[in-house]
């Protein structure tokens, strides 16, 4: 496909030629019209938007011009020498088990962004990468991990943090691969981030306002609004009453898998025994064992994961004069060892 409209005058017809059609591309390979990513200078592929709110954009803003290959938007990835980088380290011990312990991310900075294992790949190089030549310590990962954490911990604006980043340049040697912007910062770090869905449903638990029911305002179960109702008893449009937060679980797993430490823990109950003949591990069940009879082709391939459904409900304010509170549900893979 042509993209040379990317770099065409925005006031020119190429350029209007080539925004529909790759907003024709985009709506042909995601089949969907509203949940899109941005590829505006602004956005850069971190916000799902209609296609209207994408035009527009689009012209204000202009197109990230670094966004060369389409992969958010339905084009193949094309293969590079990054990609194929192995993510483990010479002891086997995954390279990104620190950020997971390090990082706090803030949601609305990176909730949106899907996970690709090349893009991944690419920014676990930057594990590699010493902050300045010379330095044994840090990496330009664990320096970013670390200032980002503290922006996530003390509530500091983009701006402050900019500066920060800034700051920390100029403090240190030559040659430092410290970005000068939270921009920079944020195309770094968002691969590290695994996507969510916000999903509005009805106050009585009736409904998900999605595909059929996704331009509703009204439960067509209990008739109950889909907005919040304020202290003055008028409805808030726009505000939804109940939200779900849904973490796609493929992403995650295939992020388990990515891991060789992780992907061999993940079939370790295939070549198990149990030595005193006592349940040490659910594989010792006869729920694991039904399962096995009753859908062998799932129960022969031991990478096939197993997994339990839990929820409970807790008070995130640690205030029981509060009478908000969440119920997560939580999967479970039985796959691993204890």
């Amino acid at each position: 496909m042509d993209k040379s409209w990317m770099h065409a005058d925005r006031r020119s017809k190429a350029y209007k030629f080539g925004v529909e059609a790759f907003l024709n591309f985009a709506v042909e390979n995601l089949l969907t019209t509203t949940h899109i990513r941005c590829p505006c200078v602004k956005c850069v592929n971190l916000k799902l938007f209609g296609v209207g709110i994408i035009r527009d954009h689009v012209y204000f803003n202009g197109v990230d011009q670094i966004y060369k290959n389409w992969t958010f938007h339905g084009e193949p990835w094309e293969a590079t020498t990054n990609a194929s980088r192995n993510v483990e380290e010479d002891d086997g011990h995954s390279r990104y088990s620190f950020v997971s312990e390090e990082i706090d991310m803030d949601d609305n900075d990176f909730g949106d962004f899907g996970f690709d294992p090349y893009e991944f790949a690419n920014v676990i190089g930057d594990g590699d990468q010493p902050v300045y030549p010379g330095c044994r310590k840090y990496t330009k990962l664990s320096v970013l991990v670390k200032l980002y954490n503290l922006k996530a911990k003390h509530g500091m604006s983009n701006v402050c943090f900019t500066e920060l980043l800034i700051l920390q340049g100029d403090l240190l040697p030559e040659g430092n691969t410290i970005p000068t912007s939270m921009y920079e910062a944020k195309k770094t770090l968002c691969a590290l981030g695994l996507s969510y869905e916000k999903m509005h449903a009805c106050p009585n638990d009736c409904i998900l306002y999605r595909k059929e029911y996704g331009d509703s305002t009204n439960c067509p179960t209990c008739g109950i609004s889909r907005w919040k109702e304020g202290k003055d008893s008028i409805l808030k449009e726009g505000v939804p009453a109940k939200v779900v937060w849904y973490f796609p679980p493929i992403p995650r797993f295939k992020r388990m898998f990515q891991s060789h430490e992780t992907a061999k823990s993940l079939t370790w109950h295939a070549a198990r025994k149990s030595i005193d003949g006592q349940m040490s591990h659910p594989a010792d069940s006869p729920s694991w064992k039904l399962l096995d009879d009753k859908w062998p082709e799932f129960g022969n391939e031991p990478r096939n994961l197993r997994l339990a459904l839990s929820s409970d409900g807790f008070n995130p304010h640690s205030s029981l004069s509060s009478r908000y509170s969440c119920w997560p549900v939580i999967l479970v893979t039985y796959n691993l060892p204890p």
